[in-house]
């Protein structure tokens, strides 16, 4: 009979044991989680505000920085704590609920970034049926049933994950809970559970990946066919952001979750997880910031309004003197 346990808790695995090494990687977590949530809240703020920005494609975009933003405080602000405070201990319950939501925010992300390669392919393609196909309604009704399909399938594998009995070791070789890591400390048949995860991930992620090569063909199609100049530029500038946003996403993704495990060390998957839980997040204010000239304007025209409105009030005071 095997001597299994009921496990309430886990030990999650550090980056060193070396305090000035620990201390360090808070500091570089904490930065780029920084960054991160800055560069994601000003796009928020900047697609709110200006109403020149209330189309769908902005509309998806302000949803996957709201997105972005949460994805990234599941994980990184707890691993900052546990480095400075040398303490990687986790509860099951903050374990299940850091499972669920990190396959939720994945999976919805996911197709987020789907149904904004549509968007671009709608607007460039077919471009007099845009405001039809990408109504306002249909816009609200995608993302509803986005969140709606994700909670479902984080529901599914997070309970299919922790329905097995762990009994092997509690200590989790990553610096968050996820399930590739969980299945290895389970003493019972996981066989099932891995062909679900890779069953799962091909058929959402590979057809996902199929649909957004798929319109980036006939959008790189029809922009080629473009006279050279504003047009052309404007395609260009709006579709190359996402595309390097997809490629981040879906290539780090798939490589953490459906590569062999049996011979992988654990600081390899520590990193590969760092690209694959930090690295898109923090890339998808840079280059919608940097790259896009609508949202470049708009923030410059934010900067111009609160300087114009810092500077009636400094001479409201002054008169008032």
């Amino acid at each position: 009979m095997l001597n299994s346990t009921i496990m309430m808790g886990f030990l999650l695995t550090g980056f060193s044991d070396v305090w000035e090494l620990r201390v360090l990687h808070a500091i570089t977590f904490f930065l780029m989680y920084t960054v991160t949530l800055m560069g994601n809240i000003l796009i928020v703020t900047v697609t709110t505000l200006d109403r020149s920005l209330h189309t769908p494609m902005y509309f998806f975009l302000r949803n996957l920085s709201i997105l972005d933003a949460c994805y990234i405080s599941v994980t990184v602000p707890n691993s900052c704590i546990n480095s400075l405070l040398d303490n990687n201990t986790i509860s099951k319950a903050g374990c299940v609920a850091q499972v669920f939501l990190v396959v939720f925010f994945v999976y919805v992300e996911l197709l987020f970034l789907t149904i904004m390669a549509h968007d671009r392919h709608v607007a460039i393609c077919q471009p007099l049926h845009y405001p039809v196909i990408m109504n306002p309604q249909i816009c609200i009704q995608m993302t509803l049933a986005s969140i709606l399909s994700g909670l479902i399938y984080a529901g599914v594998h997070t309970g299919n994950t922790f329905r097995l009995p762990f009994c092997q070791s509690n200590v989790i070789h990553q610096f968050f809970c996820d399930i590739s890591s969980l299945l290895k400390l389970s003493c019972s048949d996981t066989f099932s559970n891995e062909m679900v995860t890779i069953a799962s991930g091909l058929g959402i992620g590979g057809g996902c990946f199929i649909f957004i090569i798929r319109s980036y063909i006939h959008i790189f199609s029809t922009v080629l066919k473009f006279p050279s100049g504003a047009d052309r530029k404007k395609a260009f500038s709006t579709c190359v952001p996402h595309i390097l946003v997809v490629s981040v996403f879906l290539s780090s993704g798939f490589y953490v979750y459906l590569r062999p495990s049996e011979n992988s060390s654990t600081i390899h998957d520590m990193v590969l997880s760092v690209f694959y839980s930090i690295i898109p997040p923090l890339f998808n204010p840079v280059i919608y910031g940097l790259r896009n000239e609508q949202i470049k304007y708009a923030i410059n025209k934010m900067k111009r309004m609160f300087i114009q409105e810092m500077y009636r009030k400094l001479l409201r005071l002054t008169l008032n003197y």
